[in-house]
């Protein structure tokens, strides 16, 4: 008597008493009800999800941004014309805001907060709780060697828009070498590989963590309420290490789509858009294969900062200062150098994409198991408007999520992103934000 094996692909029986299996192809049958694969690849369970961020600084014009027409086949103007070749795997959401209730707009602060906290404020220092990426990373990100990936092209560690509170910002990696020795350095583990053995130096470390835990527990003990929130980061921090060192000492689960690359060059940070584009080019390669090798599931990309820091090659004149400081033309009624630069900051996102949808992936791709959301700080790049700052997915988050739409909002609270990406990544919340950006409403025209 056989018997099908979703789980091991495997034809199962006896023979003779004894028990015998055999291989098989990769047949519809394990496909599930909704045509995902399983995965033989991740120890026999479903492929995971994973989800990111990516940034990109000074906004847009909106009249060259913002799309006419709404759900799918949407058009493409000028500026968005670079993400023709994803457009499919691209869906754009326009018109929502940041509803400040009173606060002022800060430039380059007031937007990325409320984006990112649900929480109206005119200063980092002001956040009420974590960015929705750190909600998503503590719901998803165990099992993997890093709860989460913060990574910026400028070459600078301390651009990030991932905190887990006013003062507590996670660092970025800030070159393609540096990312590749943090991914394919000491610490990996090859899960394709036929051996595995546990390092020595790893276990003891593991030892010595462990020697200390019932002590940390008394002295937690023995600690007011306002000590315990003192300390508590720290232990998160030393926890995250034990469950790193722990992942090292077990054989990692296979990861079919899972190649090595080979080291980059060492590029030196650039403020120039080709060099930039270059960079940040390697690093989103290199980060498709660290998730497809299981060593992390959730990220933070940023490919220009805040102040949008690019400059066109030869150019005094950064991103940021010709949102100042060039006129309007007459004749095409916008700012020609500052659409040359948002048009660029559209090409490197359409590289991106790229990258994630090159790794194939049971039976898709990489970004099918995906859901990243890309947003700037602003909208109007000429007055750092907050109001349709502009946002786009890609992805399609394993099957819960459209792809290739256009939803036009007239100035709905952008909470209501943060909201949505949370819930379909499994974070339990109802509502999310507060004040004026308080919401409940989640964008269900993206919903599968």
């Amino acid at each position: 008597m056989t018997s099908l094996n979703r789980r091991g692909f495997l034809l199962r029986g006896m023979l003779g008493g004894g028990a015998v299996a055999v291989g098989l192809p990769f047949l519809d049958y394990f496909l599930d009800n909704n045509g995902a694969a399983l995965a033989a690849t991740y120890g026999g369970g479903r492929l995971p999800v994973r989800f990111g961020t990516w940034f990109w600084g000074c906004g847009m014009i909106p009249d060259r941004w913002n799309p006419k027409m709404a759900g799918a086949n949407y058009d493409l103007p000028p500026e968005l014309a670079p993400i023709k070749p994803v457009q499919d795997k691209v869906s754009v959401l326009s018109g929502f805001s940041v509803t400040l209730g009173g606060k002022s707009n800060q430039p380059h602060i007031s937007g990325n907060v409320g984006l990112r906290t649900g929480t109206p404020s005119d200063t980092w220092q002001q956040i009420a709780g974590p960015t929705f990426d750190v909600s998503i990373a503590d719901a998803i990100g165990a099992g993997t060697l890093y709860r989460s990936l913060e990574l910026s092209a400028d070459g600078n560690p301390r651009t990030s828009f991932s905190y887990r509170s006013g003062t507590e910002m996670n660092p970025s990696v800030a070159s393609p070498m540096e990312l590749y020795r943090r991914i394919f350095g000491a610490d990996f583990r090859d899960p394709n590989a036929a051996e595995f053995t546990p390092d020595p130096k790893v276990m003891a470390r593991r030892s010595v963590l462990s020697a200390v835990t019932e002590e940390r527990r008394r002295m937690l003990g023995k600690l007011g309420a306002e000590d315990k929130a003192r300390v508590d980061s720290y232990f998160t921090s030393i926890r995250e290490v034990e469950n790193k060192l722990a992942l090292q000492l077990e054989k990692p689960p296979r990861a079919e789509a899972c190649v090595v690359p080979a080291q980059p060059e060492d590029i030196a940070a650039s403020t120039d858009v080709p060099a930039r584009q270059k960079s940040h080019k390697l690093m989103a390669e290199m980060l498709a294969m660290a998730m497809a090798c299981n060593q992390t599931k959730v990220f933070n990309m940023v490919f220009s900062t805040a102040t949008a820091d690019l400059r066109q090659a030869g150019s005094p004149t950064a991103y940021h200062q010709a949102t100042h400081e060039e006129q309007v033309d007459r004749a095409k009624g916008y700012q020609p150098t500052v659409d040359e630069f948002s048009t660029q900051s559209m090409q490197a996102w359409a590289d991106f994409v790229a990258a994630m949808a090159a790794i194939k992936e049971g039976d898709g791709t990489l970004l099918d198991n995906m859901l990243v959301v890309a947003h700037s700080e602003v909208s109007y790049a000429k007055n750092h408007d907050v109001n349709g700052i502009p946002v786009m997915l890609a992805g399609r988050a394993g099957g819960k999520v459209k792809s290739g739409i256009h939803v036009a909002s007239q100035g709905d609270p952008i909470s209501r992103v943060g909201l949505t990406m949370q819930q379909v990544m499994g974070v339990p919340v109802d509502a999310w934000g507060t004040e004026a950006m308080r919401t409940s409403r989640t964008l269900s025209e993206i919903m599968a």
